[in-house]
């Protein structure tokens, strides 16, 4: 069978890995092949790049500079995870990928076309065939990650940052609907499971169907 691209989108505590879990386990009872993975990481570099990254010494790294980095770091784990995956027909589910470039570096002033650019670059044609945007106001997600008690200097950014960030995301949306979906992520767990479940029928209905 062929494979598919899902990414997961949204700001800091919107739910994105745990949905992404969700529906990893919902695919695999459905017989699908699934590999989950995470951005940035899920090869051994961009793991190693991650860590740099979400240091404070890596937050702390112009936005040029963290986009080049997530950059080397998505290049690594395209080459040597999604797309040998999706030649083997998996479902391929990312926790985060290029469009959280876009809205965090972009947001911190890079501008469109040096994202573009890199985009380009370093993804090309693997671009997702589907995109969930989970999005619930700041406080919510700042509540949320504070409630876990793992924020790194990313979810620590000012509100009005955050804010930034969440209408850049919807912004992305809105430009390309073909790609994503907007998710409310501010409902319970399993009402936001649902959601997607239904969306990714609807929009890929190969992947569900019996």
């Amino acid at each position: 069978m062929k494979g598919a691209f899902v990414t997961f989108e949204g700001g800091d505590g919107a739910g994105k890995s745990t949905q992404a879990k969700r529906l990893a386990a919902r695919l695999r009872e459905a017989g699908r092949e699934v590999t989950l993975t995470r951005e940035p990481g899920g090869s051994p570099w961009a793991e190693t790049l991650r860590t740099a990254l979400l240091s404070e010494r890596g937050s702390a790294l112009s936005p040029a500079e963290q986009a080049l980095m997530f950059a080397a770091a998505r290049a690594d784990h395209v080459d040597t995870l999604i797309a040998p995956a999706l030649a083997k027909g998996h479902v391929v589910l990312c926790d985060r990928f290029a469009d959280s470039t876009e809205a965090y570096q972009g947001a911190g002033g890079v501008t469109a076309g040096t994202l573009a650019a890199l985009n380009a670059l370093v993804v090309g044609p693997t671009m997702p065939d589907l995109t969930l945007v989970l999005d619930c106001p700041t406080d919510v997600g700042e509540g949320r990650t504070r409630a876990r008690g793992d924020q790194d200097p990313f979810d620590q950014a000012r509100a009005d940052v955050q804010e930034q960030r969440r209408r850049a995301f919807l912004a992305i949306a809105a430009r390309e609907p073909h790609r994503c979906a907007v998710i409310d992520a501010t409902r319970p767990v399993d009402d936001v499971a649902a959601e997607i479940w239904r969306v990714v029928s609807a929009r890929l209905p190969q992947l569900t169907a019996a």
